[in-house]
């Protein structure tokens, strides 16, 4: 982790992936998050395979540098503990639906009213001014809702999902950059505010950027879509003995490529120099792509393409990627012990700030392992503390970890 965000104290209300996404990014970047998870914990805990109930893979990959705390928020006294908490913190994060919240008094008005300073972020399925607020909303169906999930329909196949979380953690990069974007904003002008991260704008903002195509104009100079990402022959290509990813994207790679495949008639073409009638025909050239690469093996056309300088590439499946050669020289996958769950492979920041001093992660927390800690530095006695753990409010871990 660093410490660019030493100092920032975030309550994280959030589970499954999008806000626990979004945090985690706040706390490998140094802030304080405090991980506030009802009795029975965040649901992603139970995500298969795990050693230990309730410590799952994908819970370990998206919790690190975060503490817990176990607080029963359906009761008033824990709603006045979460209350007490927000008084001195900086963000407070949910993914909680409308009525949810509502229902629980941890609206924006109720919470900023406890703290004017606080950046209050709620991330949400639909923005709050739409018909489709509080309708729930996860990976799949905003994979739906968003157009995602219809793009391969334009070439003659069924719908389907990309196969990982992408809305959760697209989403999640939007959230944190509006979190840290509404702290700068509170430096500069002393109050914090309330801050809405929907799901469905985003994704529609993501998508749309180059799929708005000729709407972009008024009337329309064409149709909807990025002509070039749609052609059914852009797609890895099949080699002699496997798949490789070619992109010749300029003038000179694509002169390079056809000359090399013996399509010195279309390297001449004039139309082919021509950028704009380029991008108009470019399905052609995919599809002479897609004739002639199973002509030679991967390895083969790696080294034919290279030495034109064309962008290409092997289709890495997800086990070449724990041993390959650039993740491994940039320390990419780290092997780590985690108190209750012992060595476990983790994945580092992505960023690296030059100069910057980077210090060890904290382990994904068990459920409520430092509800005490945070309770003690938030002015509660050990007998306010004891009273809370008494009545169920504050639940301690269990001798397995998993809360």
């Amino acid at each position: 982790m660093f410490q660019h965000l030493k100092g920032i104290r975030v309550l994280d209300l959030s589970s499954v992936v999008l806000g626990p996404f979004a945090s985690q990014l706040l706390g490998d970047l140094g802030a304080d998050v405090i991980k506030i998870e009802p009795p029975e914990g965040d649901i992603f805990r139970a995500a298969a395979p795990a050693r230990h109930r309730g410590m799952g893979a994908g819970y370990l990959n998206l919790n690190r540098n975060k503490r817990s705390l176990a607080l029963d928020l359906k009761s008033p006294r824990g709603r006045e503990v979460l209350y007490r908490l927000a008084q001195t913190a900086d963000v407070l994060l949910h993914n909680m639906r409308p009525g949810a919240v509502a229902r629980l008094g941890l609206d924006s008005d109720r919470l900023l009213q406890t703290n004017s300073r606080l950046v209050y972020c709620a991330a949400v399925g639909f923005g709050g001014d739409g018909p489709y607020a509080g309708e729930p909303a996860y990976d799949d169906v905003m994979q739906a809702v968003c157009g995602l999930a219809s793009l391969p329909m334009e070439s003659g196949a069924e719908p389907a999902f990309i196969p990982t979380v992408l809305v959760d953690k697209i989403c999640g990069l939007y959230t944190a950059f509006g979190i840290v974007s509404a702290l700068l904003s509170r430096e500069r002008g002393g109050q914090g505010g309330a801050l809405e991260s929907p799901m469905f704008e985003s994704m529609v903002s993501f998508l749309m950027a180059e799929h708005l195509g000729g709407h972009v104009f008024e009337p329309p100079l064409g149709p909807l879509r990025y002509q070039r990402v749609m052609s059914p022959y852009r797609r890895p290509y099949r080699t002699a003995d496997g798949h490789i990813a070619v992109l010749p994207y300029v003038t000179k790679h694509w002169q390079g490529f056809l000359k090399l495949v013996g399509r010195d008639d279309l390297a001449a073409a004039e139309w082919l120099s021509d950028a704009s009638e380029r991008s108009e025909r470019v399905g052609e050239l995919y599809e002479v792509l897609a004739e002639v690469m199973p002509s030679r093996t991967t390895a083969e056309w790696l080294h034919a393409l290279k030495a034109l300088d064309i962008p290409c590439s092997p289709v890495n499946r997800l086990e070449a990627l724990l041993d390959d050669p650039h993740l491994r020289s940039v320390g990419f996958f780290r092997r780590t012990e985690h108190p209750t769950e012992g060595r476990l492979n983790s994945l580092r920041h992505p960023l690296r700030f030059v100069g910057a001093e980077e210090y060890p992660d904290l382990p994904a927390p068990v459920l409520g392992g430092q509800g005490g800690d945070v309770l003690r530095e938030h002015g509660f006695n050990a007998e306010e503390i004891e009273s809370l753990i008494d009545a169920g409010v504050v639940c301690q871990p269990t001798p397995d970890g998993a809360g």
